[in-house]
C-alpha cells in the first residue's frame, strides 16, 4: 500500500503555532482544555472530524495521566507522526512549566505573590464561558438519542454525588454501549460523521480526507514498531530514576521525587483530582516535602496557569528539592527537583499513544466498539459537565464544603464567599460568546484585561 503522508495538508509551521497558541490558552483543567482543542481543531481549523476526535478523546480518557495532553499528542501524531505528536504534547506543558517555575521559586522565596495571581483572575472567569460552551457543542453532537443522555446524566451523577471511580464509570458505560448496540443499535450510534461540526455536506476534516485515500505507515498496527516504541519509551522515561538510584542511592530527595511521581504517573486515571488527596499526604505526612496547606498552594498555581492541573507535581518537587537541595543552591535545586517531577510525569502520556494509537485507529470502524465508545462519550459528557461544575465552584466562591450523607458527598458553596468580581466577569464572557459570538481570543483578553483593571483599582483602596 502507497503510504500517504499526512501532512501534506498541514505544514509542520502551522501545526507548531497552533499548538504554541493552544498551550496558552490551556486553563481551565481538561474540560477547558479539549474545548479549546475543540474549537481551534475541529470548528476552526478543521484538521480533524468531530467523530475521530471525540473517538481519540474517549481512549485518552482511558488511560492514565492528563486527558487533554494525551489526546494533543494523539492528535499530533495523527498529522506529524511521532514528531508531530512529541512537539504538540511539549509544547502543551511548556508555558505552565516556565509559569510554575516562577511561581514556585517566588512562593519559596519570598512568600506572597498576590500580584502575580492577579494577572490570571480574569483568565479563570472567562474560560468558565468556555468549559460551558464545550458541554454544550459536545452534547450537541454526542447525545443523539434519548439512551445516550441517560448515560450522560447517570455519568454525571455517578460522580458528582457518589464520586465513583472514574475508571468504574467508563467501563459501565462501554458495557452499557456494547449491550445496547446488540438490542437496539440506533440507540448507541456516534454522533457526528467524521466530516466535523459543520453542516454534514460541508468537506471533511483533513485528516479524515487523507485517511480516506489509504491508512499512512504511521498509524498502521506493528508489532515491531510497538515493541521498539515500548523499549526506547521506556529507556527515556525510566533512565533518568535508573541514574539516580544507581548515583545518589533511593533515599536521596532526587531519586525520592522521580520514583514518586513514576509511580503516580501509571495511577493517575480519572485526572489529577482522583489523586490530590494521596499526594498531599503524601508530600506532607510521609516525604515532609511540603508543610501542611501549601499544596493548596501548589494547587492554586496549577489552576491558574496554563496547562494539566497534574502540573501541580512541579510545585511539589521544587519545594522538596528547596527545602532538601544538597550540594546545589536552594533556587537551583528546586528548578532540578520541579523538572524531575514533570519529566517522570509527562513523558509516560507519549508511550501510551504512541504502542496504543494505532490499534485504536484500526477500531475506528468496528460497530460494536463504536457503539461501546459512544456511551463512554457520553459519559464523557457528564464527566465533563462534572468538572464545569467543579470549576465553577472554586472560580465563584472562596470556600466550599463538602455534605456526606446516604453514600452522597455533595459539595455545597459558602453563599458568604461569592466572588462578585468573579461572576461579573463570567457572566460578561458568556454573554459575549453565547450571545454577540465573540471570539475566544477576544473574550479572553477582555476578561483579563478587566481582571487586571481590577485588581488595580482594589490595591489601590478605590474598590473597597
Amino acid at each position: 500500500m502507497t503510504e500517504i503522508r499526512t501532512n501534506i495538508h498541514v505544514p509542520l509551521k502551522e501545526a507548531f503555532w497552533t499548538w504554541a497558541r493552544i498551550a496558552g490558552l490551556s486553563f481551565g483543567g481538561p474540560a477547558g482544555q479539549i474545548a479549546v482543542m475543540h474549537r481551534i481543531l475541529v470548528e476552526e481549523k478543521r484538521w480533524i472530524g468531530e467523530t475521530r476526535f471525540l473517538h481519540a478523546l474517549n481512549y485518552c480518557m482511558l488511560l492514565p495521566g492528563p486527558e487533554a495532553h494525551e489526546l494533543a499528542i494523539y492528535i499530533g501524531w495523527l498529522l506529524h507522526r511521532v514528531r508531530g505528536g512529541i512537539m504538540a504534547g511539549v509544547l502543551f506543558v511548556l508555558p505552565g512549566l516556565f509559569a510554575l517555575a516562577a511561581l514556585s521559586w517566588a512562593y519559596a522565596e519570598f512568600g506572597d505573590i498576590g500580584i502575580v495571581q492577579a494577572l490570571f483572575f480574569g483568565l479563570k472567569s472567562a474560560v468558565l464561558a468556555i468549559v460551558l460552551e464545550a458541554v454544550l457543542r459536545v452534547g450537541r453532537r454526542a447525545l443523539k438519542s434519548r439512551a445516550l443522555v441517560a448515560v450522560a446524566a447517570l455519568a454525571f451523577i455517578g460522580i458528582f454525588l457518589f464520586a465513583l471511580p472514574f475508571p468504574l464509570i467508563v467501563l459501565a458505560a462501554a458495557a452499557i454501549g456494547f449491550a445496547g448496540h446488540a438490542l437496539k443499535p440506533d440507540w448507541f450510534k456516534a454522533g457526528a460523521g467524521h466530516g466535523g461540526a459543520k453542516a454534514e455536506n460541508a468537506e471533511p476534516a483533513i485528516i479524515d480526507a487523507a485517511f480516506a485515500c489509504g491508512v499512512p505507515a504511521h498509524v498502521r498496527p506493528s508489532l515491531a514498531r510497538f515493541l521498539k516504541v515500548a523499549v526506547i519509551g521506556g529507556a527515556i522515561w525510566l533512565g533518568p530514576l535508573a541514574v539516580l538510584f544507581a548515583t545518589l542511592g533511593p533515599a536521596n530527595v532526587y531519586t525520592s521525587i522521580a520514583a514518586f511521581n513514576s509511580k503516580m504517573a501509571v495511577v493517575t486515571f480519572g485526572g489529577a483530582y482522583a489523586v490530590l488527596a494521596y499526594m498531599a499526604q503524601q508530600a506532607v505526612e510521609n516525604y515532609h516535602w511540603l508543610r501542611p496547606g501549601e499544596m493548596l498552594v501548589g494547587l492554586g498555581f496549577a489552576e491558574t496557569t496554563p496547562g494539566p492541573l497534574i502540573s501541580v507535581v512541579q510545585f511539589v518537587g521544587f519545594m522538596a528539592a528547596f527545602r532538601h537541595p544538597g550540594a546545589l543552591s536552594p533556587a537551583l535545586a528546586g528548578l532540578t527537583g520541579g523538572a524531575l517531577a514533570m519529566w517522570s510525569t509527562f513523558v509516560p502520556p507519549f508511550i501510551w499513544i504512541f504502542l496504543g494509537g494505532p490499534y485504536i485507529e484500526a477500531l475506528i470502524g468496528n460497530k460494536s466498539l463504536n457503539a461501546a465508545l459512544s456511551a463512554i462519550t457520553a459519559a464523557v459528557v457528564g464527566v465533563i459537565l462534572n468538572l464545569a461544575v467543579w470549576f465553577s465552584l472554586h472560580t465563584l466562591f472562596a470556600q466550599a464544603v463538602e455534605v456526606h450523607g446516604y453514600g452522597l458527598r455533595l459539595g455545597v458553596p459558602v453563599l458568604a464567599s461569592l466572588n462578585l468580581p468573579a461572576l461579573v466577569l463570567s457572566l460578561a464572557a458568556v454573554v459575549a460568546m453565547f450571545r454577540f459570538k465573540a471570539s475566544m481570543f477576544v473574550t479572553l483578553a477582555g476578561c483579563s484585561a478587566a481582571g487586571i483593571v481590577y485588581y488595580l483599582f482594589a490595591s489601590e483602596g478605590i474598590l473597597r
